[in-house]
């Protein structure tokens, strides 16, 4: 009984992982389809390959048992001509085999050209522990930055150049498209298609240190109509206060130099090192994708930013409780 319920969770599990924001089996783009048609290909080979390895060993040890005294010839003779299978199948049929496996593989990966024409191109900057995110514009100045948080069309290709500001990381989203090294003082590209509506979880797959782990983002897969809504929305500078306590909490937020590390376009900040908060409350999540953009949670970040993140670059902000939250109601209003 334990172990058939023990066989039934492990098949339970092994399914679960094939579903998902973050899974590279359930293909939400055409890329990510070709990847995983190859894994599935791949699967299936290895699978063959196994099952008749086994019936060929198992045959043989039945043959053995059923004839102990039979000392077996040499697998190949002086003539050639016995066992020519065991040539076959160790020499010609593997040959075969890898030789259609390689050829699908980079037709495949012919299929995955970065350098195909794209209806949009985004420029994507690693940082220690966060994603820098630049919709290109007619100059640079015009560029759309924000963070953590990549919006695309449906059924529109988006070219990604990616390059890092300190050490390499590697961009991977699982649903849409492989991964994709991020060098410094290099620029590499790759590209994303969504086929449907939907939200799919990017991650760093190369190690870039303590907090690599928490270092993701969301990819948001939208119609077109309302992805340029939103990107029109995001173009915009930030909102005016529009009470007193937001209006102590954007003085509170420049006095303390929050806006030397951030920029909020409108607002005498520089936006030195850290994620653009123009239009943070907008977001669904803070931290690269570590916590879930409510009240609560900003709160706690702001106060002690390296209780959820250790060791991330952001140093603690030493505020009075009524300072905090005044800074908290404004960071709400940047929508």
């Amino acid at each position: 009984m334990t172990l058939t319920l023990s066989g039934g969770a492990l098949v339970a599990m092994t399914l679960a992982a094939c579903s998902g924001a973050q899974s590279a089996l359930d293909a939400r783009g055409p890329a990510a389809a070709r990847i995983a048609g190859l894994w599935w290909l791949l699967l299936g080979v290895a699978a063959a390959v196994y099952v008749v390895v086994l019936a060929a060993l198992v045959a043989i040890i039945v043959r053995r048992s059923r004839h102990p005294d039979d000392h077996a010839a040499p697998i190949v003779t002086v003539d050639g001509r016995r066992y020519r299978w065991v040539i076959g199948g160790g020499v010609a049929l593997p040959a075969l085999v890898l030789t259609a496996v390689f050829g699908i593989a980079a037709r495949t990966q012919g299929a995955l050209d970065p350098h195909a024409r794209a209806d949009l191109t985004v420029r994507i900057i690693g940082h220690r522990w966060w994603w820098e995110i630049r919709y290109q514009g007619e100059t640079r100045a015009d560029d759309l930055v924000t963070a953590n948080e990549l919006h695309i069309p449906t059924g529109r290709r988006v070219r990604l150049e990616l390059t890092s500001a300190d050490v390499i990381h590697s961009w991977w989203v699982p649903n849409l498209q492989g991964k994709m090294d991020l060098v410094p003082g290099r620029t590499t590209v790759t590209w994303l298609e969504a086929d449907r509506p939907g939200v799919s979880r990017g991650q760093c797959a190369e190690y870039c240190g303590l907090q690599h782990a928490r270092m993701g983002l969301l990819v948001i897969a939208e119609p077109p109509a309302q992805f340029t809504s939103w990107l029109a929305l995001q173009r915009q500078p930030a909102a005016a206060p529009a009470d007193e306590v937001s209006r102590h909490g954007r003085a509170v937020f420049l006095s303390a130099g929050c806006g030397y590390c951030h920029a909020v376009r409108g607002t005498p900040t520089l936006g030195l090192v850290a994620p653009d908060l123009t239009h943070l409350a907008s977001r669904r999540t803070i931290g690269a994708a570590t916590l879930a953009n409510i009240r609560g949670n900003l709160a706690g970040w702001i106060a002690d930013p390296h209780g959820p993140k250790p060791g991330n670059l952001m140093p603690r902000v030493p505020l009075m409780s009524a300072d905090l939250l005044a800074v908290v109601t404004y960071l709400e209003s940047l929508r």
